[in-house]
């Protein structure tokens, strides 16, 4: 086997780099056979890799177990904001009736006919509600758009 390497290293043979395809004379390259112990610089470069793959192993587990955390915390933080949304027009601050309120949910929480318990509607409310950091998904946007370009209309059918 020694023979064989010491012959391929002797010929004008050139080598591609798998990871950025450069060419390089395989003479420069460390040739060994892997069923003898390896030689000192290629197992001090498998050691390197191997930690370098312990080190990702590790931090590919902190990332799913972080991931895990967000997830749980994220779905508890929706519920308690669906929760919350049933509870909006009672609580105090609340600026509309609460029997001029209708729930939709999705997309938008409540849509209020504001006046309505009063045999009258002054205007008409579309009422997002949003705990915490949380913002209207792209489907909330197109309507609070709607409503701002005044592309709103009623129909009779």
């Amino acid at each position: 086997m020694e023979e064989f390497i010491h012959s391929l290293k002797s010929q004008a043979l050139v080598a591609e780099c798998p990871c950025c395809y450069a060419e390089f004379p395989l003479s420069d390259a460390l040739l060994f056979d892997g069923i003898l112990p390896f030689p000192d610089e290629a197992e001090s470069r498998r050691k390197e890799y191997e930690n370098v793959l312990k080190e990702r192993r590790a931090d590919l587990l902190r990332k799913k177990k972080l991931a895990t955390v967000t997830a749980e915390t994220t779905t508890e933080a929706v519920n308690i904001g669906k929760m919350l949304e049933h509870l909006v027009p009672i609580l105090k601050g609340f600026d509309f009736e609460p029997a001029d309120c209708r729930t939709l949910f999705q997309p938008i929480d409540l849509l209020v006919f504001d006046g309505l318990s009063a045999s009258k509607v002054d205007q008409l409310a579309f009422v997002e509600v949003k705990t915490g950091e949380a913002q209207l998904n792209p489907p909330q946007r197109k309507i609070r758009d709607a409503i701002r370009g005044h592309r709103v209309f009623y129909e009779e059918v």
